[in-house]
């Protein structure tokens, strides 16, 4: 292949260029080989990144021993987990667009040959395999691995737990001491939220999409499997370089089939419809919503897991980990299994080289004739409230049907406060709008109100409707993305309090039931709001980003 590191390193002009990587310790040898970046989002604002220094140098590691020069580098994220429930969430999917470039700018302007991606909270996988598929290289993502779960009077919890714990306290049903308990057990150490939220999900999803090694999704962020697993990385994206296979010889029509397969049978977070969207744009790749109910139609719901379910990654990973459940698909023929991965090997052939013991009696991963569910757990939803799409995830025996009233409110605070100071009560559909793309902007989740909802009891007795997100860890009837948000003048905006809304999970509608006439005065009358940022990244980013039913994805004017 073409060694792009060539045009910085070769010739009398570059002697300059030179000078610089020896001021580095880099000897005439190394800067003959080609340069790998090893990129990780690395900070100390969230447990999920808080280790992932120490990794980045078993990659720079192993890229050393496959034969080439790696050089490290680190670029932002956003600790979900802090940021949400106030302003600071808007930044969060933000977040991800800037990973991408901050990227793309660092490979581009170093001209590096090949790239590793090392990354732990929600939007940095996604924006790191968006970067590798914008760019084209040979490239290999590796995840920092899950926090392992929390103990308390002996079951396992996690920040969700702490989430509908302050629901609960507010609801008169648990003690400030069980609260403050539960605060100090749920999150023990270094690692992504340990259920199937939206990081464990996109490192699912990148076993998958055939970008990260076979069975690099589960082991936990303290298991010295991991740091094998990131040299492994290191030694593979040379093997790449070598063979030139680059992302979009990977990132095929069939892979994101895969993709969306294994989101479904694992009951993953909703986000993950996001970020596929926008990882596909990056290779021209055209998915729609129709692909994703085509696909979750047939697809079974396997892997009981929080939110919905009983069990965290690590769980999972005793049992074999996301290989076990490609091998369950592969065998009912629910998945392409001859796409290229970054082993340079097919699905297939990396399945075939994993033997995975068989645990007796365990409940983590149904038998596929036996699922939990017999279709996939990731719905679209349409309609008159919705008329381009909105997204839930079924996972937790919500109801199929729910006719309620609506309590609107213009932005999360007012609606959790409402919350808190209980006004919501049985039967009502939370609406919370201007939360979208790009109107918040940034599309905040809403974990904060959506566990405090279920901390009261009313996790099945209500509905929530935003063009916003939820976090991977909400569950219950939460529906989400709904397109076009209100800021640009979708039917949301014209909801107003005690409207009746419909969801029919079995039809996929979601419907208000207001007259035409009635909408059509409505729409006479609503005005656009002023942005809530006229300047800076918030500002820049209202201006470019698109709906969310094409990924929320920015695009020059």
């Amino acid at each position: 292949m073409e060694i792009s590191s060539r045009n910085v390193v070769e010739g009398i002009a570059r002697a300059p260029h030179r000078a610089m990587y020896k001021a580095m310790g880099l000897t005439d040898a190394d800067l003959s080989k080609p340069f790998i970046g090893v990129c990780h989002t690395g900070n100390e604002a969230t447990p999920c990144n808080i280790h992932l220094g120490r990794l980045a140098q078993k990659a720079k590691e192993g890229a050393g021993d496959g034969g080439a020069t790696p050089r490290v580098f680190s670029t932002i994220a956003v600790s979900d987990g802090i940021a949400m429930g106030h302003e600071g969430m808007k930044s969060s999917l933000i977040s991800r667009e800037v990973i991408a470039d901050s990227i793309e700018l660092m490979m581009r302007a170093h001209q590096y040959d090949g790239l590793i991606c090392i990354a732990g909270c929600d939007k940095s996988l996604p924006g790191t395999m968006m970067a590798i598929a914008r760019l084209n290289l040979p490239s290999v993502f590796v995840y920092g691995g899950t926090i392992m779960p929390g103990i308390y009077e002996g079951k396992q919890i996690t920040v969700q737990d702490v989430y509908e714990a302050v629901g609960a306290y507010e609801a008169g049903q648990l003690t400030l001491e069980t609260l403050k308990n539960i605060e100090n057990y749920a999150c023990p150490n270094a690692g992504s939220c340990g259920g199937m939220f939206t990081a464990n999900t996109m490192a699912s999803i990148s076993e998958a999409l055939g970008l990260a090694l076979p069975g690099s999704a589960s082991p936990p962020a303290e298991d010295d499997r991991r740091e094998k697993m990131c040299y492994d990385t290191g030694r593979a994206v040379t093997n790449l370089v070598e063979q030139n296979i680059r992302p979009r010889d990977i990132l095929t029509f069939d892979a994101f089939e895969n993709a969306i397969t294994i989101l479904n049978a694992i009951g993953g977070s909703t986000n993950a419809i996001l970020h596929l969207l926008a990882i596909s744009n990056e290779v021209d790749i055209k998915l729609s919503y129709n692909d994703f109910e085509r696909i979750r139609k047939k697809t079974p719901h396997l892997a009981d897991m929080k939110p919905g379910g009983r069990h965290v990654m690590l769980d999972l990973d005793k049992i074999g980990g996301i290989p076990l459940i490609l091998k369950k698909l592969t065998e009912k023929n629910l998945l392409h299994d001859n796409v290229l991965t970054v082993t340079g090997k097919t699905l297939k052939e990396n399945l075939d080289s994993i033997s995975i013991q068989t645990v007796e009696n365990q409940n983590v991963v149904t038998p596929i004739d036996a699922p939990i569910h017999s279709t996939g757990t990731a719905m679209i939803l349409k309609g008159s409230l919705a008329p381009d799409g909105a997204v839930v995830k079924i996972a937790g025996g919500e109801k199929t049907r729910f006719v309620g009233h609506a309590k609107v409110f213009d932005r999360e605070e007012d609606a959790f406060d409402s919350v808190a100071n209980e006004e919501i009560k049985d039967g009502d559909v939370v609406v919370i709008r201007y939360e979208g793309p790009k109107g918040g902007p940034g599309m905040r989740e809403m974990l904060a109100v959506t566990a405090a909802l279920v901390g009261q009891g009313l996790g099945n007795k209500v509905s929530l409707v935003t063009d916003g997100r939820f976090s991977g860890a909400t569950k219950g009837l939460m529906i989400g993305h709904v397109a076009p948000e209100a800021f640009v003048g979708g039917n949301i905006a014209l909801v107003k309090d005690g409207d009746e809304i419909s969801i029919n999970i079995g039809e996929n509608s979601i419907n208000l039931n207001v007259s035409e006439d009635e909408m059509r005065q409505r729409r006479d009358r609503w005005k656009q709001p002023k942005p809530n940022y006229t300047s800076g990244v918030l500002a820049k980013y209202a201006s470019l980003v698109g709906s969310a039913a094409q990924g929320a994805i920015t695009k020059p004017i």
